[in-house]
């Protein structure tokens, strides 16, 4: 523990599972106080029985009522909220546009933005009021390996992480020079529960942790590693800390330097 957080009272939206977890349980090590929003009732109840002192919400990210109860719990438990970090996510299961039906694509299309985009702008504007109460207050979203690159999702997931990223730049020109916001990319993590598109029957998919994974994330990347949650969660601290005061509208990429290309 360095106490990089030490004061910060923060929000985790997605915090029930795999990187959300895991920046919620980084930064009460590193001395913030969290509160939680999760959609999965019984990843709330786990949350309860864990972590008892955390405010944990149970609510749809993408619905205003649910992000607004979740920044009342936090602002009620710790007298105010510094840092927002949404973690929230689905996956496509790398389906090409030649591979959804066209009766199909509305649907996967409107579950996909709403999901990976409508729920962080729900968020921040859940949170933007109690955020400019402070100083130094911070938003961090997470974006993917595919906000630069194609082929690590199919078409529908990288566009929506592209939108995320240029998101960020978006609230950080807006929200410049009271909040700074910035992004992480991730590249492919063990352990996430990212689950698939219920539109296009995948509902029940998510990327399993399967025997070799870890051995197949790892040979893709340069520095030949299979990072995880808890890897990730890192970058977020950082990020949300006064160390990185003077940085907004950025991407940290944990990848493995998977833009580097495939290692020799």
């Amino acid at each position: 523990m360095t106490g990089w957080l030490e004061g910060k009272r923060a929000l985790v939206v997605g915090a029930g599972s795999g990187i959300g977890r895991a920046v919620l349980d980084t930064f009460r090590i590193e001395g913030a106080k969290v509160a939680a929003l999760e959609r999965d009732h019984e990843k709330c109840e786990t949350l309860r029985r864990q972590l008892p002192d955390v405010p944990v919400v149970d609510g749809d990210a993408t619905t205003r009522e649910a992000n607004e109860r979740a920044v009342a719990a936090a602002v009620d438990g710790y007298g105010g909220l510094d840092t927002l970090v949404n973690c929230v996510g689905v996956f496509d299961f790398y389906r090409g546009i030649g591979d959804i039906d066209a009766d199909d694509l509305p649907g996967a299309f409107d579950e996909m933005f709403r999901t990976n985009v409508l729920s962080h702008l729900q968020s921040v504007k859940a949170a933007l009021p109690r955020l400019r109460d402070g100083t130094g207050s911070s938003i961090i979203l997470t974006e993917s390996a595919s906000s630069f690159y194609p082929g690590r999702g199919g078409a529908l997931y990288v566009s929506s992480k592209f939108a995320v990223r240029g998101l960020v730049a978006a609230l950080a020109h807006e929200l410049a020079p009271q909040i700074r916001v910035n992004g992480v990319a991730p590249g492919g993590t063990l352990g996430t529960d990212l689950r698939g598109l219920a539109s296009l029957g995948l509902e029940g998919a998510r990327l399993d942790d399967t025997a070799d994974r870890a051995q197949q994330l790892a040979a893709r990347t340069p520095l030949n590693v299979a990072l995880s949650g808890q890897d990730h969660a890192w970058s977020f601290a950082f990020l949300a800390s006064d160390r990185a005061r003077g940085i907004t509208g950025e991407t940290v990429r944990p990848d493995g330097g998977f833009g580097l290309g495939a290692p020799r």
